[in-house]
């Protein structure tokens, strides 16, 4: 039976705080072109060893991964970074996951760092390729007993029936691999390498007037920066 779930301006809270009368002054020191390492990863390896080793932020390598389908149509989550290096930015997933379906259709790709606590924010745009599975099953082997059993477990993005119909399909899967027992990669999961084009840093300034510095790839594999208004 569906319920009737229309709201009406009567049914919000009253007591939720107006979003309009949020402000924050961001002190932070600015970001000039002089202080950028040579390419975006190197800078990209210092913000993120600032964030995780200064700042001690949660859960650093967190990332908004936005995708759009084969008819455009976009959509969001947050995803664990598990992997950069020169050739580019990488996460797992159920390939038969929404995300997994919009990339084989559209590989353009947008991954975002929300870096609040820091006033920062990176943001990297590019193609997704499927990494090889001799990668994919490096990296499945050196994730948790639990979690392994969870890629099989979960449709990931499928319609279920209810929590139960998920736990009993883990602890089925438990069953016939107990802990110690070696888990199959799963066919249908691996890795995506998010190939950068741009990649910017973003750091919040007082007054709204940001700091935006963007990397740009060029043909011949350089890197040229640019400045945009905030």
């Amino acid at each position: 039976m569906r319920q009737d779930t229309r709201v009406t301006d009567r049914d919000l809270d009253p007591t939720a705080p107006d979003p309009a009368s949020m402000r924050m002054q961001y002190r932070a020191e600015g970001l000039a072109e002089g202080d950028l390492a040579a390419t975006p990863v190197e800078q990209f390896a210092r913000w993120f060893r600032q964030a995780a080793t200064e700042a001690r932020l949660f859960e650093p390598n967190a990332m908004v991964v936005s995708t759009a389908d084969a008819e455009g149509r976009p959509s969001s989550r947050t995803v664990l970074l598990k992997h950069f290096d020169a050739r580019g930015f990488v996460f797992y997933t159920n390939y038969d996951s929404r995300k997994g379906r919009d990339l084989t259709a559209n590989p353009y790709v947008s991954l975002l760092f929300p870096w609040h606590p820091m006033a920062r924010q990176v943001i990297v745009s590019g193609t997704a390729e499927r990494t090889g599975r001799d990668e994919t099953a490096a990296y499945f082997r050196s994730r948790p007993h639990g979690s392994r059993l969870g890629a099989w477990a979960s449709p990931q993005s499928s319609v279920v029936a209810d929590r139960a119909e998920l736990d009993a399909s883990y602890a089925a899967l438990a069953t016939r691999y107990p802990e110690g027992e070696q888990v199959p990669v799963p066919p249908h999961w691996g890795g995506f390498r998010v190939v950068p084009g741009t990649v910017e840093f973003w750091q919040g300034r007082e007054n709204r007037l940001h700091d935006r510095l963007r990397y740009v790839a060029r043909p011949d594999g350089a890197w040229e920066v640019e400045r945009l208004a905030p």
